[in-house]
């Protein structure tokens, strides 16, 4: 199972530890895309703070994360998972999980991002700010620019199994399984979470639902290899689940979970 989570906007500080190595994240065959990026961001940061904020849409208050950004090659880095904060990622609640679960965690779980491709949740890397709607003046809008690199590795990322997306619509934009990558469409799920009231997608049931999502299927140790069985899964661990199944061969399969409220 892999599953393809957004990153969280805000995020928590890099810390003292050992810079970035980049030789050291997943997916090594985004190596040469994700230098252009970083080489591109850190020079637009340390240049031209007022250009900087403008090109990444940051408000006055966050003037800082600029220079934070100008400092990434040597600003301490820490597990993706300790990195990311928000909604979805304090329903997760990784530091909390058994060794057991860290460990399937660390193994499929892929955060989407605009300055990294995407990056394995164990992967050690610096804070930043950089979103996936972002267009650097060098390589244009990042959503395109991935879509190249993340075709050419994510296929043989996918494996044989099931391939949970629960990415925002900006990061989905990046990668999308095709047609020519074999099975992996019809492997895929993409879910959506509706207050059940109202049948309405509302942010924070969303992010918060989609945490404890995975979260559940850690730590229950599920490995569903396909939308079907994963569908069961999550019957199983209590969840309300619609199923839109594909119209034709490969294409994902989309799936509603309903919600009354969120603990």
């Amino acid at each position: 199972m892999l599953v393809l989570l957004p990153p969280s906007e805000g995020k928590a500080a890099s810390g003292r530890g050992a810079p970035l190595k980049p030789e050291g994240l997943a997916l090594q065959g985004l190596a040469e895309a994700r230098a252009a990026v970083l080489d591109e961001l850190v020079e637009l940061c340390a240049a031209d703070e007022e250009k900087a904020r403008e090109v990444l849409g940051l408000s006055e208050g966050l003037r800082g994360e600029v220079a934070k950004n100008a400092e990434l090659r040597t600003a301490g880095a820490r597990p993706a998972g300790e990195i990311y904060t928000g909604v979805l990622y304090d329903a997760l609640d990784l530091g909390s999980l058994d060794a057991a679960a860290k460990k399937r965690a660390a193994r499929s779980l892929l955060v989407f991002s605009g300055l990294w491709g995407a990056v394995g949740i164990a992967d050690r890397i610096p804070s930043y700010r950089c979103s996936m709607g972002v267009k650097l003046p060098g390589l244009g809008a990042l959503g395109a620019y991935w879509r190249k690199p993340m075709a050419e590795v994510m296929p043989a990322a996918a494996g044989d199994g099931l391939v949970l997306d629960l990415r925002s619509a900006a990061y989905a934009s990046a990668w999308k399984p095709k047609p020519s990558d074999g099975t992996v469409a019809e492997r895929t799920a993409t879910v959506r979470v509706l207050h059940a009231p109202t049948r309405k997608v509302v942010s924070h049931f969303n992010k918060a639902t989609k945490g404890r999502i995975v979260r559940s299927l850690l730590m229950a140790g599920a490995a569903p290899a396909g939308p079907a069985e994963l569908i069961d899964v999550l019957r199983e661990l209590g969840y309300v689940v619609e199923v839109e199944e594909p119209k034709k061969a490969g294409q994902a399969w989309s799936l509603d979970v309903l919600v009354d409220e969120v603990h």
